[in-house]
């Protein structure tokens, strides 16, 4: 069940259903399809051992792993070593860095970005809503890429298409920071739709809005 504010954000209520039938088992069944894969997102509405498992077989078969933690529960910190890209909301992000160690308070992009690396993260995404994406690595990067500015309708699912158009950008071959504003150009176009899966937008789509941008 989704409900809507009339300023376009949203409050969901899950019931997992056949999500708990995702367990460690039926991975393994599908362990050929996750080794032939360039990279593999996952999130919390699947059983967290199943998550585990996951990240662990990722790490063995040196595949990336992009982990959005929604919704936010306590992981166990091996996971966090399996993780290229994590990938949470503001109030994920506070979750998190809470629970390992650090409490952030006022969402600080940096100093939260750094907990999350410190627990062994390899890089950090953290989705600011209309503030934008901060993004964060071991390697050095920091950098804060700006929104693009609509009117929303309906951020539902916004953060699944960052996500989606993320580690598709990645596949494709992008720098981190080009693939954060195609992301972030995706989120824009979806919360602009009432929906989930009906406000995903079309590669054509994201294009012309970076181009309009000047990108």
């Amino acid at each position: 069940m989704i409900t809507v504010s009339p300023q376009g954000e949203n409050s969901i209520v899950v019931t997992p259903g056949a999500n708990a039938e995702v367990t460690a088992d039926f991975i393994d069944a599908h362990r050929e399809t996750i080794r032939d894969a360039g990279i593999v997102l996952a999130q919390l509405e699947i059983p967290i051992d199943t998550v585990e498992h996951l990240a662990s077989l990722c790490g063995a078969e040196g595949i990336p792993l992009m982990l959005d933690p929604a919704p936010a529960h306590a992981l166990p910190l091996a996971i966090f070593r399996h993780v290229q890209w994590f990938t949470p909301n503001e109030t994920e992000a506070a979750f998190f860095a809470a629970k390992v160690g650090e409490d952030v308070g006022e969402l600080k992009p940096e100093k939260t970005a750094n907990a999350l690396l410190a627990a062994g993260a390899e890089s950090v995404v953290l989705k600011m809503g209309s503030r934008g994406v901060y993004l964060s690595s071991a390697n050095g990067l920091s950098q804060m890429i700006p929104a693009f500015r609509v009117t929303a309708v309906d951020t539902t699912a916004a953060g699944d298409a960052f996500n989606g158009a993320f580690a598709t950008a990645l596949m494709l071959g992008f720098e981190q920071q080009v693939g954060a504003r195609f992301a972030a150009a995706a989120a824009a176009i979806s919360v602009t739709r009432p929906g989930a899966q009906p406000s995903m937008p079309t590669r054509a789509e994201v294009d012309e809005l970076l181009r309009a941008h000047g990108s």
